[in-house]
């Protein structure tokens, strides 16, 4: 029997897994890795994967997931030698989704939200039937839990949570379904922030945040950067009311400082959140300033998979202990920007309840009611953002991305959904006939000392390793237009989060005019509105500000 999940009511679609026949997916007791279980040294164990690629890992679930090569020995063989070896908790197949192949993690955890007349009692009664034990009740949603089946249930799982979503008193139920994060990176460039010269060339595409700087830098904001570690020991990050409510929603500490689990590899080890933290709000006292240095930082650190409870309990926690603006330099796995047959480019991304339901708590009960801004990076594979569940959701801001000479960077993804752009990296691709860019890309924070982007020399004392000239994509983008944000609301904190948005609508320069595409309403599925300009938005932010032509913001349904 397929399993079927679906992340919205018993009326909407779901959705098919599929069993892979050559993933293996191993849960260790531990959470250390198959291989790293004996170091260097060879085991029966790690012999038994010693010929499979992995593929997929899980640190916060300790779960791995390997490609087994053609002709080998199946799935089947191998696990019940894998099940048998003391270290491993579980051993098995692994779903994928129909469409693309991709794994999704099943856990044995379900998350139930009933409907809000039925009191407390009657949901834990239902669930006691159900065999389901809370694990918790979610803060962020009225009767929603986030619930554990017996261990050993396996894709039963999938079962019990369609026999509760077909309750009238169920409103929403699904399993926690893990996927691969993606972080909205381009890796081979404060352009971004004034009129300079780099190398000997004059780079005019910026986003009039000096400008803005001479009105306002942020003052009495809270950004909050969902991302995975940020470095808040770094000297850009110092200052008593610096950082605020850090958390750690993978390791549920208050430690949000870089972790390295990602292994190795452009996109891996906790370097991302860094930088993307540096763009946001970083100080400006010694190499790099933010976007809005003196607003103060909320460093959220999700290690999690897409779709996983950790995901959505980021948002409740930035809600609940005063962010402003939420910034998500990260999303479900782009296409190849410069393959337009790469059929991922077609692959549909859905927003989890769990996940949908945190966000809608923050943007109507953050800020006492004004709503935090949420802000998604569009994405970095030159494909529909119209695809992305998170980024296209019609109550958050998508972001895409334009370069050095005001014009689309060549991965930036594009849509009805994309809101307004913001300068950052880009490549030149003779594919395409795109130039190539005037500078590596966007200068910003990085990790001190010698982890990092940039290891620099430090052993020499060189500070240059504490910052990176080569950051990029949408992940660069995103926080940045948080910045503009901060800045807005540190001029006008009493603003809805509707009105920001709307707000921006009028604050973006028009780039591009020719190749653009913009529409009679103004908008371009390139760059939304166009490129911020922080200072117009500053502007249009002041109370009293003239409301700009077609103030009324219409939000699409949930």
């Amino acid at each position: 029997m397929v399993p079927t999940a679906n992340f919205g009511t018993k009326d909407d679609p779901g959705f098919e897994l599929q069993q892979s026949p050559d993933l293996i997916a191993v849960r260790t007791h531990s959470g250390r890795g198959i291989r790293q279980q004996s170091g260097s040294v060879r085991t029966p164990l790690s012999g038994e994967l010693e010929d499979a690629t992995l593929v997929q890992a899980y640190p916060e679930a300790g779960v791995e997931v390997y490609r087994l090569p053609a002709g080998s020995r199946s799935v089947a063989e191998r696990k019940e030698a894998l099940d048998a070896a003391p270290e491993v908790r579980f051993a098995g197949h692994v779903l994928v989704d129909a469409a693309t192949g991709e794994p999704v993690l099943y856990t044995e955890n379900i998350f139930v939200k009933f409907v809000d007349r039925v009191d407390h009692e009657h949901c834990l009664a239902v669930l006691n039937a159900a065999d389901l034990t809370v694990r918790r009740a979610v803060s962020y949603a009225t009767n929603a839990y986030f619930a554990a089946a017996p261990e050993g249930t396996g894709q039963r799982v999938f079962d019990i949570a369609s026999s509760l979503l077909a309750r009238e008193d169920v409103e929403y139920c699904h399993p926690e379904l893990i996927r691969h994060r993606a972080r909205k990176t381009i890796f081979p460039q404060q352009w971004h922030l004034k009129k300079t010269t780099i190398g000997g060339v004059v780079i005019d595409a910026h986003a009039a945040v000096e400008a803005a700087h001479a009105i306002t830098r942020g003052a009495g904001v809270t950004i909050a950067v969902i991302d995975d570690g940020v470095d808040i020991d770094h000297p850009e990050f110092a200052g008593a009311a610096k950082i605020v409510a850090p958390r750690d929603v993978t390791a549920k500490t208050g430690d949000p400082r870089p972790k390295d689990t990602y292994g190795t590899g452009p996109d891996n080890g906790d370097n991302h959140g860094t930088a993307c933290a540096g763009v946001a709000c970083a100080n400006g006292t010694a190499g790099a300033s933010g976007v809005a240095p003196e607003a103060a930082l909320m460093p959220i650190r999700l290690a999690s998979g897409l779709g996983s409870q950790a995901e959505a309990d980021a948002f409740g926690w930035a809600a609940e202990h005063g962010a402003d603006v939420i910034s998500c330099s990260w999303g479900p796995a782009d296409g190849k920007w410069f393959q337009p047959n790469d059929p991922a480019h077609n692959r549909v991304a859905a927003l989890p309840a769990s996940t949908r339901l945190a966000i809608e708590h923050a943007v109507t009960t953050g800020r006492g009611g004004k709503g935090c801004v949420v802000l998604f990076a569009a994405g970095n594979g030159n494909e529909s953002v119209d695809n992305d569940g998170y980024a296209s959701f019609a109550k958050v801001i998508a972001v895409a991305a334009c370069n050095d000479t005001g014009k689309r960077s060549v991965y930036s993804d594009f849509g009805k959904a994309v809101w307004c752009a913001f300068p950052s990296s880009d490549f030149g691709h003779r594919p395409f006939g795109h130039p190539d860019a005037l500078t590596p890309g966007i200068w910003t924070v990085d990790r001190h000392g010698a982890s990092g982007y940039n290891p620099g020399t430090v052993a020499a004392g060189d500070a240059a390793g504490d910052y990176t000239n080569d950051f990029g994509g949408t992940s660069s983008a995103c926080p940045g237009a948080a910045g503009v944000v901060a800045l807005m609301l540190s001029v006008n904190p009493d603003l809805t989060w509707e009105a920001v948005k709307n707000l921006l609508k009028g604050a973006c320069d028009k780039i591009d005019p020719q190749g653009g595409g913009y529409g009679t309403d103004g908008h371009s599925d390139k760059y939304g509105y166009g490129r911020l300009n922080a200072l117009a938005a500053v502007r249009a932010a002041r109370p009293g500000a003239a409301e700009p032509a077609g103030a009324v913001l219409t939000v699409g349904g949930d």
